[in-house]
């Protein structure tokens, strides 16, 4: 295994252009297997976890190829609709083919999804929302299986779970209703831009779709898609989690090519915290502070306060002049990156879903050990700024969602280099 090697207190200044987003590209590729024609998707990252959905895809027999951050995928040659463990275990959003690959051929066999370890995250709203549609759903010795055989009726669903909408459970119920016969309304459906993105390349095939980007989207069934051309949203998350670099080493760093409007309640955040955040059509541009104040944060759906920038919040806030409260609304057990940053000499205290942040002067370089995608960042913009040095291990999580991460921190002039890990 590699680790990162990091050389704190380096003043990141400079631009980045922000990658496709992976929460859309990957629910995206999914559904262009429910046509037998090709798809084009352009600004594909390339992330680990894309290159996991590209072998599943391969492995249910379409033919993908995979060059220059474009993706060319014809699923006419597909003959399988099973999906075993081993390609699916560290992915979370592999469930993502369960609609589509059900849409298709009205039946599969899924291995229920891995992915991070952040915290339960049942699959019981994917499960309702296909029952609903006419899927008859049964789990057997670790694999969803499930048959339409009577075919698929729309059909009015609630989709709301305990801590709210599901991203990839509206993502699976959108594509069968696409294909579904008659009207199926979707309430409290995800309001995510990586949901609006999907919802538009399925209209772009051919699908009925209405209401979109809002928590009530009304699809009317289609008999046929086809194959089309489309482009990934930038990542926001990647675009915060930079912005947060730049912040934390009080530089001032500008990420390119992104979409503010996806990011208002981070920037709210950032900006309540003193920091200098300026917006463009398609840029943010944030400028460093020697002391930032608290700020309390709730993460919740969107347009809330992403679950996905919480733990790098949490480091930056690790550093501010007083005290700030977390609140994890959406996975309330995501705290496992809050251990290993008081490593470095953060004070953080849980209490259930809640994490209380009392701001320290310095945080001082030493080795940790990244738990999940998102903690693996925020332990990574700790080292940035704690004095001396900081060895990051267990970085794999890392390559499943940033795109060229340590190249984009050495272009702002981060020391930051990977190194193997000899005691793993």
């Amino acid at each position: 295994m590699d680790k990162f090697v990091i050389e704190g207190g380096k003043i990141l200044n400079g631009s980045i252009t922000a990658s496709g987003a992976k929460n859309s590209v990957l629910p995206i590729l999914a559904a262009s297997i429910m046509t037998d024609s090709k798809s084009v998707i352009h600004g594909v990252p390339k992330l680990q976890d894309v290159y996991t959905m590209v072998k599943i895809l391969e492995y249910l027999g379409a033919k993908v190829v995979f060059k220059n951050n474009t993706i060319e995928i014809d699923p006419s040659t597909i003959a399988r609709y099973d999906a075993p463990y081993e390609f699916v275990k560290t992915m979370r959003a592999s469930i993502s083919l369960l609609g589509p690959m059900v849409a298709r051929a009205g039946k599969a066999r899924f291995s229920l999804p891995g992915g991070c370890v952040i915290g339960p995250r049942p699959i019981d709203l994917h499960i309702k929302g296909l029952q609903k549609l006419g899927v008859d759903i049964k789990i057997e010795d670790g694999f969803i299986v499930a048959d339409a055989k009577n075919g698929l009726k729309g059909n009015y669903i609630f989709l709301a779970g305990a801590f709210g909408s599901s991203v990839l459970a509206t993502a699976n119920v959108m594509c069968v209703a696409a294909l579904s016969k008659g009207e199926t309304v979707i309430e409290f459906a995800a309001c995510e831009p990586e949901i609006t993105d999907l919802a538009n390349f399925l209209v772009k095939m051919g699908a009925k779709i209405t209401g979109i980007g809002s928590p009530c989207i009304i699809i009317n069934g289609v008999k046929k898609l086809k194959g089309v051309e489309h482009k990934i949203i930038p990542d926001r998350i990647e675009t915060g989690t930079f912005l947060l670099a730049g912040a934390i080493t009080g530089g001032k760093v500008t990420v390119e090519k992104c979409q503010p409007m996806h990011l208002g309640a981070f920037i709210e955040r950032l900006t309540e915290t003193g920091v200098q955040v300026k917006s463009g059509k398609n840029y943010i541009t944030v400028s460093g502070i020697p002391r930032w104040k608290p700020v309390d944060v709730v993460t919740f759906a969107y347009p809330g306060f992403p679950t996905d920038l919480q733990a790098q919040m949490m480091a930056f806030l690790s550093l501010a002049d007083g005290v700030s409260v977390i609140t994890e609304k959406v996975f309330p057990e995501r705290f496992i990156h809050a251990g290993e940053l008081n490593r470095l000499g953060a004070n953080i205290q849980l209490d259930g879903s809640k994490a209380i942040v009392k701001g320290v002067e310095k945080l001082l370089g030493a080795k940790v050990m990244a738990s999940d995608l998102r903690a693996s960042a925020a332990l990574v913009l700790a080292g940035l700024v704690a004095e001396g040095r900081t060895e990051v291990s267990r970085i794999y999580h890392l390559f499943r969602g940033y795109e060229k991460f340590e190249e984009k921190l050495r272009a702002l002039g981060a020391s930051i280099k990977r190194e193997k890990d000899t005691l793993q």
